[in-house]
């Protein structure tokens, strides 16, 4: 049996065992007294684990039609969405922020029962001409911008990827860059944590990297050591030149498992057309279209791939990277097409995210006016008598009580 056999043979059982949990819910009158044979509907409305996607087209259309369009298969079948907050877009001239457009991002994403998490805070790209060169200045700027950001969002945005790639960022020849190459990687990133925490001390703070390599799990030892408040690791991989073997993508969760913080994959991308070079795919391609054939080999790998995900107990989130073709690089990265039809694949991850791995159950209490069941973790509506109430499935002990 080769090694992805193997890693497959027993990934329904872990997603039994990581993903589900049991519950009793009782059902009592007025008195405190069980009602038996009540008529019980359990309906989940929305996943613990995150199944997301930058949403960054939200409302960016020209037709109110497109802009719905997106809006119904985005929310149909994700519950979590990346929002941008790239220094030179969010801030292009000093001191003209961009809150009015995120503001309706962040508050139309709740609308829609999307958990929402701010990418990036600090990286080395996307940085305005008009920061200072003097590194000093630039970090007491950096500083200012993310506790800003984070108190400013703070209970609407809680999810931050608080630093972009910073094993590679001294490599960048502008102010950003060389202020992590002459203070190191990890002591930025500390930094960037701390100003992050005091902002928002119950915000989840993801350290975030594409290098999956010795040069990451050195910064995250030195984040531990340094007691930084980092609790999330985000893990990226953009696949526009080839896919991972599944054994390499079960090696990855098993070797940043150790750090005892959820993972996330933070930026998924499997592409429905020609893969391109090594040194080609990083550049902008306006005529990189999807095809049936890459489609089909798309499907057959991703829902291999979330299923795998899935499984893995350290895993919390998977974020793709787009929703639609055409935007990042012009790839055919898409879960649907530029012109919003779904992908096979979008199909298939709806039925494995609303019916595979989605409960609802109908029942009767029994004679101690109990209804008892095993249901995947997450939020759940309860119908009984006419009555409804919600309740929230969690890893550990669940007793749900509903007076009648």
């Amino acid at each position: 049996m080769s090694m992805d056999e193997r890693i497959f043979e027993n990934a329904d059982e872990r997603i039994e065992k990581y993903r589900m949990e049991d519950v009793t819910i009782q059902i009592t009158d007025r008195a405190e007294n069980p009602v038996a044979d009540a008529e019980i509907e359990v309906k989940q409305t929305k996943h613990a684990f995150l199944f997301g996607c930058n949403i960054f087209m939200l409302g960016r259309y020209n037709e109110d039609a497109k802009n719905s369009r997106y809006e119904e298969l985005f929310s149909d079948l994700l519950n979590y969405a990346t929002l941008p907050f790239y220094w030179g877009g969010f801030e292009p001239e000093p001191g003209k922020k961009n809150y009015d457009r995120l503001d309706w991002m962040a508050k139309r994403c709740k609308d829609l029962n999307i958990t929402t998490k701010g990418h990036p805070l600090v990286w080395h790209e996307v940085v305005p001409k008009w920061v200072p060169t003097d590194l000093t200045l630039l970090e007491a700027r950096l500083r200012n911008r993310v506790k800003e950001i984070v108190q400013h969002y703070k209970g609407l945005i809680n999810k931050w990827d608080v630093i972009n790639e910073a094993t590679v960022s001294a490599r960048a020849d502008n102010p950003v860059g060389k202020w992590v190459k002459k203070y190191r990687d990890d002591v930025c990133v500390g930094l960037t944590l701390d100003w992050a925490y005091a902002a928002n001390p119950d915000a989840t703070l993801l350290v975030n990297d594409f290098n999956i390599s010795p040069a990451y799990e050195k910064q995250l030892e030195s984040l531990k050591n340094m007691e930084k408040p980092f609790n999330t690791i985000g893990i990226q991989s953009h696949m526009h030149s080839r896919l991972w073997d599944f054994s390499k993508a079960w090696e990855v969760c098993e070797t940043y498992k150790r750090y005892d913080v959820p993972l996330h994959f933070t930026e998924l991308t499997v592409l429905s057309g020609h893969m391109k070079t090594d040194s080609d795919w990083h550049k902008r391609h306006d005529d990189w279209p999807t095809t049936p054939e890459g489609e089909e080999k798309q499907l057959d790998y991703v829902q291999k791939l979330y299923r795998l995900l899935f499984s893995h107990p350290a895993m919390e989130a998977i974020t793709w990277w787009d929703f639609p073709d055409g935007c990042w690089q012009g790839a055919p990265a898409g879960l649907v097409r530029a012109d919003l039809t779904p992908k096979p694949i979008y199909h298939r991850l709806k039925e494995m995210i609303k019916g595979e791995w989605w409960t609802h159950k109908n029942g009767k209490t029994d004679e101690n006016g109990q209804y008892k069941m095993r249901g995947f973790c997450g939020d759940y509506e309860i119908s009984v008598m006419d009555k409804e109430e919600s309740f929230t499935l969690i890893k550990g002990e669940n007793c749900w009580k509903i007076h009648i």
